[in-house]
């Protein structure tokens, strides 16, 4: 069963309210999310990744929705006090506050999502990342070989050193195709990076202005707000985390698959098999990431998206993933760059 505990403000109530219903089964994951789950995919994917293995194994999953940093704190020390198994935290926001609680409780298994540390780690603390710049590279490289106008574009949330996996993941891949291609890069910035899509089609109908013909939307939540914009304006997107053609109609090319809820599963298993410290990096080679062109078959053309119709275009993406997989193209981490 799973059950959802909105903001951390409600976190200090879990201890009294949902403290006897996770002691009530042997096994329990607790799901912490830096920002409401909301319409953001990445986050619907790791809820539905704990639930999986919540289901699989027997266990109670709760998901602890928080809205600011230490709210955050809050939920993972909650999460903590009324015994998880294993508390699935998401995101970089989470490092800091899991590395604080992680010492205070040894029985509880601790994973972080998309996020690692550089300190050393408890053995209750393992990592889950991802390759990010390989699929960015390959919507890159979509946008340099579509492009009609010479100018693109990409709308990150903030910029901050992980985001760049996926604004220079994207530069890289036109740099690829077509060293001449402009990339023009934008922040969602404000209070709410992560979930404001009025700030993002602020972002996006602005690249269109500035003769952007494609767009890769990589601003979480906020990403919705680019969608809205290429169907007013007639750009061409492309989106991140899962396949959300659908939702962009006529307007979205091709989508940077992010299995998140298969690393949350797969980790999992690493986890209750005993591993200490683990920790897994999830690309192009392992299935972490992907776009619907390497998909290819029925997912590709059942899939909604336009690359759907462009079977050159697909078959050069699928190439190049291959040539990544084999190391015969290096897509640098611009992560160690920094």
């Amino acid at each position: 069963m799973a059950k959802t505990l909105n903001t951390a403000l409600a976190a200090g109530l879990a201890v009294a309210t949902l403290g006897t219903a996770v002691h009530a089964q042997d096994k329990s994951i607790i799901y912490v999310t830096p920002n409401p789950i909301g319409n953001n995919p990445f986050l619907v994917l790791g809820q539905e990744g704990a639930e999986a293995a919540g289901e699989a194994r027997g266990a109670e999953v709760i998901t602890y929705e928080s809205d600011a940093p230490q709210a955050m704190l809050e939920n993972l020390y909650a999460a903590a006090s009324v015994g998880a198994d294993i508390v699935v935290a998401m995101s970089f926001s989470a490092v800091d506050g899991v590395m604080e609680v992680a010492p205070t409780a040894p029985d509880t298994q601790f994973l972080l999502v998309d996020a690692c540390t550089d300190q050393e780690r408890p053995d209750n603390v393992h990592c889950a990342v991802f390759r990010e710049h390989e699929s960015s590279f390959l919507m890159g490289a979509i946008a340099a070989m579509t492009t009609e106008t010479g100018t693109v574009g990409v709308i990150g949330p903030i910029d901050i050193p992980f985001m760049h996996r996926f604004t220079d993941g994207f530069a890289a891949g036109v740099a690829h195709v077509d060293p001449e291609v402009t990339v023009e890069t934008r922040w969602v910035g404000g209070q709410n990076p992560f979930s404001d899509p009025v700030r993002a089609k602020e972002q996006a109908l602005a690249l269109d202005a500035a003769g952007a013909d494609v767009i890769y939307a990589a601003a979480a939540g906020g990403s919705f707000g680019v969608y809205e914009a290429a169907a007013e304006s007639g750009f061409v997107t492309m989106g991140v985390d899962t396949n959300l053609c659908g939702v962009a109609p006529g307007t979205m090319y091709d989508v940077a698959l992010k299995r998140v809820d298969q690393a949350v599963l797969q980790s999992i298993e690493a986890i209750e098999a005993g591993e200490a410290a683990t920790f897994a990096s999830y690309g192009l080679a392992e299935g972490g990431m992907s776009a619907m062109a390497v998909e290819g078959g029925d997912a590709l053309a059942e899939s909604g998206c336009l690359i759907a119709d462009d079977a050159e275009v697909a078959a050069e993406i699928r190439s190049l993933a291959e040539q990544i997989v084999a190391g015969e193209v290096v897509v640098d981490d611009p992560m160690m760059a920094n």
